[in-house]
């Protein structure tokens, strides 16, 4: 699977095929021996090679320095994986959501089929949005050249054949062995289906990627997310195997530091950026792979090809490679995990459509951006307009909950407000605000009871807001109870205290129970 698949992967990134075996040599190796996963098969990926498309195509003007940067790039996504596991920052995973990541690939999956159409029509290549992609295969109509459907077609029809009927046997490899045996009997690159060529052979020589300041400036942005998506599709592949065998445990900052090693290595025998992919790994997996030597053997065949096999190549039909990514891209398609999230009705359905559509049609380097921005100001979001809910007592117990949910006792002249996140400089003027609003509605409380058990942590803009609350609301002659703070928040709260009155309590029933009026129980029943 390796080899038609690197090759193709290759051309996907806008590589000659010998690139995609270049990059499965030295990263392979360097993963095997570094890596936690036994099973992730670390190599060429589609998703990865057509983000190295996007971020090269718009700074390259020559073949030549087309393959500089690409190299480049793979030193680059290396250095900040690299630097990210050392710094043990494998959490900076999750700035990308999964319903962002989700819709991201959904789309890139259906552009990067796309892109290979003019492969299997035999037309000039297309590029761009899903509407570019269209225009240019429609304005080319009139040329397109049957045989080379009649190929990639077949060759789609061979591949799922195979997975149907002989799956422990890749069906892409057959594929590249039948197209190259149709080639050579028939002679139909002389009836202009395109081939392959001559594939040099020998491998990847060392050399030191050439390093420009403009270059790294050029490239960093894509190169940072590079190195995101491709940890996430490589964590999650291997967090996947990992349940399947049970065995044995992922360490998600060695992996980061592993693959950076990998891209790194990778750089200085001519490979493009790699990470752990989702079939290839599938496939290692149910053939019984143990341990990372599967990967030393698979680089070792990579080796064998490069020295012997590559003269092979040269009658090799593009739309067979074409075929061979289009049908191996379906899969990375969500359907269901779309129409999961439309059901649930969350919000996260919205970001998924925004990263989809916008991937879809401007472009894979926006998208990704895309993808990025929202998850972050998601993130803000959500910690600036954190839960928080009026508290009342479930009846016949010690429990409190929502009074919007559940059927509660309130008390009279008393209030229970429960703010569920850290107090901080993004949130604390909408905590006052809520509970400024809460008591303009009941404006009978004279006891404000703060329920501070989801309160993990608090800063000093959260400090300043929370004491410029207790005093206005003690001068306006209401008293304030903190329950349940949290031992840290509470230290926080006694050093900067000054001579301000806090009073604390353990638990809701104390700040309840410490009042010297008598209360009333008001039944208020809510669905």
């Amino acid at each position: 699977m390796l080899i038609p698949q690197g090759m193709a992967y290759a051309l996907i990134a806008g590589l000659p095929p010998e690139y995609g075996l270049y990059a499965a040599v030295v990263p392979l190796l360097i993963y095997a021996f570094m890596g936690t996963s036994p099973h992730l098969a670390v190599g060429p990926v589609a998703l990865i090679a057509l983000l190295v498309a996007a971020a090269v195509s718009p700074l390259a003007n020559t073949p030549e320095e087309y393959i500089t940067l690409s190299i480049l790039l793979a030193l680059m996504v290396g250095t900040v994986q690299l630097i990210l596991g050392l710094l043990r920052m494998g959490f900076l995973v999750s700035l990308l959501s999964h319903p962002v990541l989700s819709g991201f690939v959904s789309a890139a999956a259906i552009v990067i089929g796309l892109s290979q159409l003019h492969h299997l029509l035999g037309i000039d290549s297309v590029s761009g949005g899903v509407h570019e992609i269209f225009y240019g295969v429609v304005s080319q109509a009139n040329v397109i050249n049957i045989w080379t459907v009649v190929i990639g077609v077949s060759a789609i029809l061979f591949i799922l054949l195979f997975k149907r009927v002989a799956p422990k046997i890749p069906g892409s490899l057959a594929a590249v062995v039948a197209g190259i045996v149709v080639i050579a009997a028939t002679g139909l690159q002389q009836a202009g289906v395109n081939i392959v060529g001559s594939v040099p052979d020998g491998l990847p020589a060392f050399a030191i990627p050439q390093i420009t300041w403009a270059s790294v400036q050029a490239l960093f942005p894509m190169a940072l997310a590079i190195a995101l998506v491709a940890y996430m599709e490589s964590i999650a592949v291997a967090k996947a195997m990992q349940q399947k065998d049970g065995s044995y445990q992922i360490n998600p900052n060695q992996e980061l530091v592993s693959l950076g090693s990998a891209n790194i290595g990778g750089a200085f025998f001519q490979a493009f950026p790699v990470t752990g992919g989702f079939s290839r790994t599938a496939v290692n997996f149910d053939s019984g792979a143990k341990t990372g030597l599967a990967s030393v053997f698979s680089a070792l065949v990579v080796v064998i090809t490069l020295l012997f096999l590559t003269p092979l190549f040269y009658y090799l039909p593009k739309a067979v490679l074409a075929a061979i990514i289009m049908v191996a891209v379906v899969g990375l398609i969500d359907t269901s995990g779309f129409r999961k999230l439309w059901k649930i009705g969350h919000y996260d359905r919205y970001m998924f459509l925004a990263t989809f559509v916008g991937t879809l049609f401007i472009g894979i380097k926006e998208g990704i951006l895309l993808g990025i921005v929202l998850s972050v100001l998601m993130l803000v979001y959500r910690s600036a307009r954190p839960n928080h809910s009026v508290l009342g007592r479930v009846p016949g117990t010690s429990a409190y909950r929502n009074v919007e949910r559940y059927e509660t006792e309130q008390l009279k002249d008393t209030l229970i407000f429960r703010f569920d996140s850290p107090l901080h400089f993004a949130n604390a003027e909408f905590f006052k605000e809520q509970v400024y609003k809460l008591l303009e509605r009941h404006s009978e409380t004279q006891t404000l009871i703060l329920d501070f058990n989801g309160v993990n942590e608090i800063d000093t803009t959260g400090l300043d807001e929370l004491f410029e609350v207790i005093e206005h609301l003690q001068d306006q002659q209401i008293e304030v109870r903190m329950a349940e703070v949290k031992s840290p928040v509470r230290k926080l709260m006694a050093d900067a205290q000054g001579g301000k009155t806090v009073d604390f309590y353990m638990t809701i029933d104390d700040a309840i129970v410490a009042s010297d009026e008598t209360v009333e129980l008001i039944k208020d029943h809510n669905n």
